[in-house]
């Protein structure tokens, strides 16, 4: 070997031990090891991704906003991918049929919670799902502000099923926006809390504001935690003991937890869905139309103008639970390719809407 040669082995072999003295080699503890696989594994189910802000959305809105059609064919797809993901034909609530006595279940909110069906839960269920299927044509109506002043009430009686979310006011101060016909409506068991104490003490408020839904299914998540269950099992005695006309159906959590994975692989990455995007996926694989009302989570309407958060009340929700704007551009999505139509303008102006 030539001297030069030796001398750039000599020089390479000096750079390494400084480099070495510098930088010695370690081992991360097990303990690191492990949150580098976990952080790993959560951003491969959760991508960091940048989604649109709300004045990018509605300006995208506003730019693609165009004739609505009805498209037959992305309509049927959709309710066949509904069909073979979560079958809500015959999961949509629990019944005699899908939760025999002894069937263990897991609460679809919770990983550590299971329930066994005895006999006096499975004497509350239906034999089976109580609608005649197909739907026709099906409203969903979700609470967002957008609806005030938005003279849709006709237009949402028109349907031949009515869903609503969360046991919403129809008032007659509301009804011209809102409607009032219902068929289904949800109660979330927090809301039970939250307004009528559990029904611990007096029931006669609650009694009371369920008239207004007629002969309507409450829809209540019993099963989905366990905190829940207690509160949606006296919304049934109480209904049940005083011959109200509404009838209580319990949410399938099976049904639940298949619509949660459905939409997370379509990139909805929220700790849970709303319940206007649970009601909007059943709807869209039990009725052969869907149109869908007041889903619109942000702050201001298509005009850029200020608006409530509801139709009736600006209570924000807690922020993180849910992925409202990543929820509407699915719900958007679907409405540009005729699968479902998404009313955001109004339905009648005002100086055209009744007076009596």
């Amino acid at each position: 070997m030539s001297p030069c040669g030796r001398a750039r082995r000599h020089t390479s072999r000096g750079a390494m031990a400084m480099l070495a003295w510098k930088f010695p080699r370690t081992r991360l503890p097990v303990g690191a090891s492990a949150l580098c696989v976990v952080v790993l594994c959560w951003l491969y189910i959760f991508p960091v991704y940048r989604l649109p802000n709300e004045k990018e959305i509605v300006q995208g809105v506003l730019a693609q906003r165009m004739a609505w059609r009805r498209n037959q064919t992305a309509a049927r797809l959709f309710r066949k991918q509904m069909e073979d993901c979560c079958d809500p034909a015959h999961l949509f609530a629990m019944t005699k049929m899908n939760s025999p006595m002894g069937k263990s279940l897991w609460y679809d909110g919770e990983f550590l919670y299971s329930f066994t069906i005895d006999n006096s839960t499975y004497s509350l269920f239906p034999q089976a799902t109580p609608f005649q299927l197909p739907l026709k044509k099906c409203a969903v109506v979700g609470n967002g502000g957008i609806l005030k002043m938005s003279g849709c009430g006709r237009q949402i009686d028109e349907a031949d099923f009515v869903m609503r979310c969360n046991l919403p006011p129809l008032s007659s101060e509301y009804t011209r926006d809102v409607g009032s016909k219902t068929q289904l409506v949800t109660a979330n068991p927090s809301i039970i809390r939250q307004r009528f104490q559990n029904l611990l003490w007096s029931r006669k408020t609650f009694v009371d504001s369920m008239k207004i839904y007629n002969h309507s299914f409450i829809y209540m998540p019993a099963f989905s935690m366990k905190t829940g269950t207690e509160p949606s099992l006296r919304v049934y005695y109480t209904l049940k003991d005083v011959g109200a006309n509404q009838t209580v159906l319990f949410a399938n959590p099976n049904f639940l937890r298949n619509i949660g994975k459905f939409w997370k692989s379509r990139g909805i990455h929220a700790k849970r869905l709303s319940t206007g995007l649970f009601l909007v996926s059943a709807a869209l694989g039990l009725c052969e139309e869907v149109a869908i009302y007041g889903f619109w989570p942000f702050s201001v309407n298509l005009q850029e103008e200020p608006i409530s958060h509801h139709y009736y009340d600006n209570v924000l929700p807690y922020s993180g639970f849910h992925a409202m704007p990543e929820e509407f551009l699915q719900l958007w999505y679907l409405h540009k390719i005729g699968a479902l139509r998404m009313q955001l303008d109004p339905c009648e102006e005002p100086s055209l809407q009744p007076t009596s």
